[in-house]
């Protein structure tokens, strides 16, 4: 038989949540303060019978309130990440491709706006990357999650709108570079590659880069929208700076992303085209991690200009000159697109609301919007 101490119940959260005291909720249950005292602290056990009455009172199933510790499921997971083996780690999960992917919810990526809610708990490390995780919400409700990886932030306007529409879908949003978001598609990492890449060899976007790294694997293309990608600038321009020449003879300080990352490939394409080198541009070195990242180091001074996007530019109230349209595409493999919550996700791409956001945005052509640009 299970011991008492066994019993583990969230009656304080949720009694806290609705704004009920102790004494409140004793009234409501017909049972004393001390015992709501008792229940919340682990020091006894509820009976059947004031259980009941206390999900009533909560409007809630008693397993809502009560559990035992071991009851928690565990699956097997591949993590995406390494991460310590000194503590215990809070993961999210996403199925993908008939395995369990845990992604670890440690520094900005346990964040977005407010902190992550964890699907569960890696309590032990092994020496490969298969963990076992505790799960710490409905298996049935992780089963529904698609995974995508990118980096514009639009992919986080677009999760949350499909999120409201659907109920029952999650989202699990991988922050990303194009060539970072590739490989986790092919590591099994991801359902869906978000991506913006041109190949001057063939003037093509996105293809090439997708032919060479999923290397024969079945995949399809489909388009996001088309954005205008060039130089941030500070409000007013009082640089005057028209072209990344004018980046090393106005000795503009700039901010740069990371290897892999789309704009990054275009201001190293557009100082080939001005035949100018790297090190000629103050601070090309000076790496930041996201298109928010170039914005806020020039509305804060700490760069003159940085490429981002029109409509990055728009949000931040910065001044914007247009170097490239770009196309972003989304990748998915053939063997995802009939797994449930990636065709409720792709769904959503058809619906006008998702076009108004992104005009909205300012600087996005959204006429090929869910368009298959390509099947490889």
């Amino acid at each position: 038989m299970r011991q008492e101490k066994e019993l583990c119940n969230n009656l304080k959260s949720v009694r806290t949540r609705l704004g009920m005291s102790q004494q409140d909720l004793a009234k409501l249950a017909g049972v004393t303060r001390q015992t709501i005292s008792g229940v919340e602290s682990g020091q006894c056990a509820p009976s059947v019978a004031i259980s009941l009455r206390l999900a009533k009172v909560l409007n809630c199933h008693v397993e809502d309130l009560f559990w035992f510790e071991q009851d928690l499921q565990e699956v097997e997971a591949v993590v995406a990440k390494s991460i310590s083996c000194s503590q215990q780690q809070r993961v999210s999960l996403a199925r993908i491709g008939g395995q369990w992917v845990a992604y670890p919810l440690v520094g900005k990526e346990a964040f977005r706006l407010e902190m992550i809610p964890a699907d569960g708990e890696v309590n032990s490390l092994s020496d490969t990357n298969t963990v076992r995780v505790r799960l710490l919400d409905d298996l049935d409700r992780i089963h529904n999650t698609v995974a995508i990886a990118g980096c514009t932030p639009v992919l986080s306007l677009w999760a949350q709108a499909a999120e409201r529409w659907h109920p029952q879908l999650r989202v699990q949003y991988n922050f990303a570079n194009s060539m970072d978001a590739l490989s986790s598609l092919c590591r099994g990492e991801a359902h869906i590659a978000g991506m913006h890449l041109y190949d001057p060899q063939t003037q093509e976007h996105n293809t090439p880069f997708v032919r060479k790294v999923l290397n024969g694997r079945a995949a399809v293309l489909i388009t996001l929208g088309v954005w205008e990608e060039g130089l941030l600038v500070e409000s007013g321009n009082p640089m005057g700076i028209k072209t990344v020449t004018d980046l090393v003879e106005t000795n503009a300080m700039i901010v740069n992303r990371e290897l892999g990352a789309g704009t990054r490939m275009l201001l190293e394409r557009k100082l080939q085209e001005e035949e100018l080198p790297s090190h000629a541009v103050r601070g090309f070195e000076h790496i930041v991690r996201s298109h928010q990242e170039v914005a806020e180091a020039v509305v804060t001074g700490i760069a003159n200009a940085g490429i981002s996007t029109a409509s990055i530019a728009a949000s931040f109230g910065l001044g914007f000159i247009p170097l490239h349209s770009s196309r972003y595409d989304l990748v998915i493999l053939k063997e995802y697109l009939e797994e449930a919550p990636v065709k409720q996700f792709l769904s959503t791409l058809e619906h006008r609301l998702i076009h108004s956001q992104l005009k909205a945005l300012g600087g996005y052509d959204t006429s090929k919007t869910g368009d298959v640009i390509a099947t490889i």
